[in-house]
């Protein structure tokens, strides 16, 4: 049986291109014309995927978002749709759990090309649980799904947590934006400023509980990407994360 998407988005034009440009992939595809119906819709059940519009009328994307994660389907995966240079929604989407974002305007082969790549990763099964990876006090623990500064546990996401657990797995490695898209989200197409994103709020968190002045572990080679850098975590904290 052909995967079951939810397109929730209070404009009728978009709805229709973006429902037809589904079905033509041969997906099953019901739309929602704002958040309370997307909600409806999400907790009959039988939904694999929702493409979720952050500003609808009532319910708006990111409080629907909330609710999906929260218990109406907390494995759901979402991809949402967001105003170009609206940076505030992008990041509120990914701190309540949704998995991506497109910008608008975007272009609808992208979008469903970006869609059939979370459905075939959300298909394919879970590898096995790498060992548990240190750098000093932290502990990232993949089988658990867990990271800890000495005996602080790290409030991350999903994204940010396997963003994580892939950098300290490759230490002094250097990775351009386009290889941790491949490499973390499992998209070889895509928003580059979703990579930058989740660095962001990852430094950010990290941050938040190792002393000030402490060098950044996720470093910044200009021109090329990112890298971990080890031998960081070796300060005690000093407030809670």
């Amino acid at each position: 049986m052909s995967a079951h998407v939810l397109v929730a988005d209070d404009d009728p034009l978009l709805r229709d291109v973006v429902r037809r440009y589904l079905e033509r992939d041969g997906l099953r595809v019901t739309v929602a014309v704002d958040g309370d119906a997307a909600l409806l819709v999400a907790a009959a059940g039988g939904i694999d995927l929702v493409v979720l519009d952050v500003m609808m009328p009532g319910t708006d994307g990111v409080e629907v978002c909330r609710r999906l994660r929260a218990g109406v389907a907390p494995t759901v995966p979402v991809i949402m749709l967001t105003a170009l240079g609206e940076e505030d929604d992008r990041v509120l989407g990914l701190e309540v759990g949704a998995d991506d974002y497109v910008t608008k305007p975007f272009s609808p082969r992208e979008l469903a090309l970006r869609v059939a790549s979370v459905l075939r990763r959300a298909a394919a099964p879970a590898p096995p649980a790498p060992a548990v990876l240190r750098d000093g006090l932290l502990e990232v623990q993949p089988g658990a799904h867990r990271a800890l500064v000495g005996p602080t546990e790290l409030a991350l996401t999903t994204r940010e947590f396997d963003l994580l657990s892939f950098l300290v797995g490759h230490p002094d490695e250097v990775f351009t934006r386009e290889q941790l898209l491949e490499h973390v989200w499992g998209w070889s197409f895509g928003d580059h400023s979703t990579v930058t994103v989740h660095v962001k709020r990852l430094r950010t968190k990290i941050a938040a509980g190792r002393r000030t002045g402490a060098e950044d572990p996720v470093g910044t080679v200009w021109g090329v990407g990112y890298r971990w850098r080890p031998g960081t975590f070796t300060e005690p904290l000093e407030h809670p994360c």
